[in-house]
């Protein structure tokens, strides 16, 4: 049999197995969506997520079992990567490019805010757009900002990030002080002052008007819980 003849063969023969050992490209495709479809989920806004061209790679196997995941330390936002893996014996793993837009409300300072200001309703303008393309942090609900400080300077028109913002002090070192104690079947109150600065929640120390030292939790009001 001639040499040509015995090619033409075993292209007959190879040809359609290889194709078939190719990974499916549309099973891929779908893969990555429905893992998009969950993550972002719950993202404030309107999300929208495309999937970038998936390489044709000859030198995968088919796989019935595709699992996709992100890489250790990033997230789906703006550009990014997934990782798409099979989970049957080819064992392999491709990365395929995703784009994800969240076009969402964001607040930006109203006017110029100093070192340590308190923020009001008045110090914030809304916005709305794609957030992806914003610092990482931006605000995108008003409560996020109201009642903290600044722990910088930001200029007008500026977005808010959580960064730029520290909680406001619910109790102040010097300040007279409510101290309630609580335990079962008994609630008892003292007057005091407070030995250090606390915000909601956090433990601080009390010197009561007959000289004892506590130690409770900073409540808005200038209250300190001590709970038995």
């Amino acid at each position: 049999m001639q040499l040509k003849h015995i090619i033409s063969m075993l292209w007959v023969i190879l040809g359609p197995a290889s194709a078939a050992a190719t990974p499916d490209p549309v099973a891929i495709r779908q893969a990555v969506e429905q893992f998009l479809r969950v993550q972002t989920q719950g993202l404030p806004g309107t999300v929208r997520y495309s999937v970038g061209t998936i390489a044709a790679n000859t030198q995968l196997a088919d796989c019935p079992a595709l699992g996709v995941s992100l890489p250790p330390g990033s997230r789906l936002w703006g550009q990014s990567y997934v990782v798409v893996k099979c989970q049957a014996e080819a064992n392999w793993s491709l990365y395929v490019p995703v784009q994800v837009r969240i076009v969402a409300d964001y607040y930006v300072a109203a006017r110029n805010l100093g070192l340590g200001q308190g923020i009001t309703e008045a110090d914030l303008q809304r916005r709305n757009g794609d957030i992806t393309e914003l610092p990482s942090g931006v605000l995108t609900t008003p409560g996020e900002a109201i009642g903290r400080t600044t722990s910088q300077a930001i200029v007008a028109g500026r977005p808010i990030r959580s960064d730029m913002l520290k909680q406001s002090f619910v109790i102040q070192q010097g300040q007279n002080v409510r101290v309630s104690s609580k335990g079962p079947g008994f609630q008892v109150t003292n007057d005091g002052r407070a030995l250090g600065n606390a915000v909601d929640g956090q433990v601080v120390h009390v010197r009561l008007n007959n000289g004892q030292v506590l130690s409770g939790v900073a409540r808005p009001g200038a209250i300190v819980e001590i709970g038995f």
